[in-house]
């Protein structure tokens, strides 16, 4: 049975999902949400994690029970933590630190999934040197940050991509991959054509601004990611 419960950590709120009738030590994955804020749309994605066998956390990265009411808000939210990019990382890895300190987590079996902002702060994961398995990325903001850490990637990195998506052209994505490359990364990328930004979102319906939900596509990313994650765990 699928079980979600709060948790609080440090003025965040997360909700853990994870399937009651598992023993641990099981794989955790982090998952970090779009611009909006932690939401039902996140702790659903928890739950479909928790039904693959895992141990999922939707994390908040705003803290203090904030949540956007309007796409200004949103984006207010947004560039407060990405304003200070080293914040990105670090609140990320707050979040990996409690994944790996629950006691059904296996702590050397973890990844961080994440949506839009989301996608961009688990690449802000990686891009720390962070010690993970695996991180993957659904219309991911792709943009490095101004200071990079010149160490390893040590994660193993999925970009799962729409080529139309205006956030993050192809230019971007190329020099992603470059950046991926001089550092190290194992790394895979899909585009997907006819597809903008936010394709996993059904409430995303703006398509003069290059938002749609493209039911196709978020089918196959999610069956990308799974094989992905279900790889790098047993690696």
């Amino acid at each position: 049975m699928i079980v979600s419960e709060k948790i609080s950590v440090e003025g965040f709120e997360g909700t853990v999902s994870r399937d009651n009738d598992l023993t641990g030590p099981l794989p955790g994955v982090l998952v970090a949400h779009a611009f909006g804020g932690q939401g039902d749309f996140d702790t659903g994605k928890a739950e479909e994690l928790a039904r693959l066998g895992y141990v999922a956390i939707a994390i908040d990265m705003y803290g203090k029970g904030r949540r956007a009411g309007s796409p200004q808000e949103a984006s207010e939210l947004m560039h407060e933590v990405t304003d200070d990019r080293p914040q990105v990382a670090a609140r990320m890895q707050m979040w990996l630190d409690v994944l790996a300190d629950l006691p059904d987590v296996d702590a050397g079996r973890m990844a961080a999934i994440g949506f839009c902002f989301g996608g961009k702060s688990v690449l802000d994961l990686a891009r720390s040197g962070a010690n993970l398995r695996a991180v993957v990325g659904f219309h991911a903001v792709l943009d490095a940050p101004e200071v990079t850490v010149d160490a390893p990637v040590l994660a193993s990195v999925l970009v799962l991509h729409g080529w139309d998506d205006p956030l993050a052209t192809p230019a971007q994505f190329s020099e992603l991959g470059a950046e991926l490359t001089r550092r190290g990364a194992d790394w895979q990328a899909m585009a997907y054509g006819g597809t903008g930004h936010a394709f996993t979102n059904p409430l995303a319906n703006a398509a003069e601004d290059g938002m749609m939900y493209n039911a196709l596509t978020n089918e196959r990313a999610w069956a990308a990611m799974a094989g992905f994650l279900a790889e790098r765990f047993e690696a």
